[in-house]
């Protein structure tokens, strides 16, 4: 499990390394692998590996290699025989023929075979005979995330997709805005609602590209429409050529990544989306970033105004059809936790007043109705849709069903586990939470010594080396 478990101070962590060139790095049937860092406290350095990174369960993908481990030719051989035989069975271009073909069949010969998850050509249907195949319409062929059976590994390639709500706001906003290119990236509901509406011709036309590491995306939109790509490594898998002529056109971003995903990886890649951008630009916009939406829960937003600083949270809640909680309704929860991460101005995000949102003055956006501004944190500080109370003791605003704690010397629930010597953020050294590990100046000596000393039996209170094995202060 590789998620960045020393921001929550366990006794090892797993760092992700980014490399200027990911070109370098092994392949798995993913593409380039990432580079991680195992990281033990009271260690400087950790012995490094590359793993999938797409996947982080390895039951999905396997791929594991030392960095400074040597590998021989016959296994080199075996693993690319191993990523060859995971590869579509078509290129994008025999896909986008096939698609033709079909789409001129008549209806009663428009099979689509639910176990392979393909459209059948005529000569195919007895191949497949054996498998649950299914009549299609035309409209179903302009609705493929529906068509689709969505991938639901949490840890890899989860597809939640959009409420028709959701899909409709962005879609209106962004058009709103002026924009008349949108890059889809994991979101092929958004990519379908703009095709329908550009069919309708009710509305002046958007250009739209989805980028998706599903490939059976390919099987219903042209390589003008559609790219494989693993937004993990900004991997492409049939070549880079997504932002043509985007010079003359106003440009935006949405992306949706899988919530289990690392957030570092994530924002590197979004960067070198807007760094290839910039290249295609006249010198005059050349220093602006390329406007983007990040689609995430709201409470990875420390991890994502760090790695983007130019980025600000939103309080628009975004729903998903096919997701157990996040969305509104009976099955899911009052609140759904997915916000808007930005570079857009928030005061330019018109959220919708029938929604319960409400334009606050003071902080230039759209909030939630009960997210009350706060005269003394000078902000409205809700990140849940619930209204918030001053702590005067920790001078913020925090959830209505926290509470002081006196021991631990901040608010937190009721029941918590009550001690003051957790060490929650900071640094993976000494515990302190005011720098990050990389930046500690303190010598680990002395820890090290404490570390062989547990270990052979002299440390006087056993209950001081099970806190520091848990990570916890001692």
């Amino acid at each position: 499990n590789m998620d960045g478990n020393e921001e929550h101070g366990n006794s090892f962590g797993i760092e992700v390394i980014l490399l200027e060139d990911a070109q370098t790095a092994p392949c798995c049937s993913h593409g380039p692998t990432l580079l991680f860092e195992k990281v033990c406290k009271g260690r400087e350095k950790g012995r490094r590996f590359y793993a999938c990174s797409a996947c982080r369960d390895r039951k999905d993908c396997n791929f594991f290699q030392w960095e400074d481990e040597k590998v021989s030719e016959a296994r080199l051989l075996a693993r690319d025989a191993e990523n060859q035989s995971k590869r579509p069975p078509f290129t994008h271009q025999e896909y986008w023929n096939r698609f033709q073909k079909f789409a001129s069949l008549p209806l009663d010969e428009k099979l689509f075979c639910q176990d392979c998850q393909i459209l059948l050509l005529p000569g195919e249907h007895s191949v497949h005979s054996a498998h649950r195949s299914t009549l299609i319409t035309a409209a179903q062929l302009k609705r493929p995330s529906v068509l689709l059976r969505p991938l639901d590994n949490k840890k890899s390639n989860a597809q939640y997709l959009f409420t028709e709500r959701s899909a409709h706001f962005l879609l209106d906003t962004l058009a709103g805005l002026g924009y008349k290119k949108m890059l889809c990236v994991g979101t092929p509901r958004l990519q379908e609602l703009i095709k329908l509406r550009n069919l309708e011709q009710k509305h002046q036309p958007v250009k739209s590209l989805l980028l998706d590491i599903d490939f059976r995306y390919a099987q219903f939109y042209s390589q003008d429409e559609f790219c494989h790509y693993n937004m993990f490594n900004h991997h492409f898998f049939g070549g880079e050529a997504f932002l043509r002529d985007s010079d003359k056109e106003k440009v935006v971003m949405v992306a949706d990544p899988p919530f289990g995903g690392l957030v570092k990886p994530l924002a590197n890649s979004f960067s070198r989306i807007s760094q290839a951008w910039k290249k295609l630009q006249s010198s005059d916009s050349s220093k602006a970033d390329m406007p983007m939406i990040w689609i995430f829960p709201y409470y990875f937003e420390p991890r994502i105004l760090a790695c983007l600083p130019s980025f600000s949270m939103l309080d628009y809640q975004v729903d998903y059809d096919n997701h157990p909680l996040y969305k509104h309704g009976k099955m899911g929860r009052k609140q759904s936790p997915v916000r808007l991460f930005t570079n857009l101005s928030p005061r330019d995000i018109i959220l919708p007043k029938e929604e319960g949102y409400r334009f606050c003055p003071l902080c230039e956006r759209y909030v939630a109705t009960l997210n009350k501004h706060c005269a003394k944190c000078n902000l409205c500080p809700s990140k849940d849709g619930r209204e918030w109370n001053h702590c005067s003791a920790c001078g913020k605003c925090v959830k209505p069903s926290w509470k002081h704690c006196q021991s631990c010397g901040h608010c937190a629930l009721p029941d918590h586990p009550c001690t003051s010597s957790q060490v929650k953020e900071g640094c993976f050294n000494c515990g302190s939470p005011q720098h990050k590990r990389k930046a500690c100046s303190t010598k680990v000596e002395g820890d090290n010594q404490v570390y062989e000393k547990a270990k052979a039996g002299q440390v006087c209170c056993s209950q001081k080396w099970k806190k520091r094995k848990r990570g916890l202060r001692v």
